[in-house]
């Protein structure tokens, strides 16, 4: 039998916080780096739920500056959105493109991501 460690829960509140300050206490927590049984290569057992994301705080002129890109796979088919669009549309999905930069590149990404919730 596998030593399986309880599913924790953990609520964060995004009213009047800074993305980047939110997106790297998330990546940590995701990873699993709070617990005193961490392993790079173990998925852990926490869940992160994001209440108020459309309160959070976006410093200095990111909103008008920043554009995330993407790409069909079609020539000439690129695609640059600007942060405020996206923010309007769905703020948790800024949230999750800063947390999933931050998280390492591997297998486990993925799963890491699936594990990130809105409220």
């Amino acid at each position: 039998m596998k030593n399986e460690t309880k599913k924790e829960v953990i609520r964060i509140d995004a009213k009047d916080r800074s993305l980047g300050r939110i997106a790297t206490e998330v990546a940590l927590v995701l990873q699993g780096k709070n617990n005193p049984d961490y392993a790079p290569n173990k998925e852990p057992n926490n869940v992160v739920i994001i209440s108020n994301a459309k309160k959070m705080k976006v410093t200095g002129n990111k909103m008008e500056d920043k554009t995330y890109f993407r790409h069909s796979g079609y020539i000439g088919n690129d695609k640059n959105i600007p942060m405020s669009k996206i923010f309007e549309k769905n703020p948790g999905d800024i949230l999750k493109y800063a947390v999933n930069g931050m998280l390492p590149k591997n297998r486990l990404r993925a799963k890491h991501m699936k594990r990130l919730k809105f409220d």
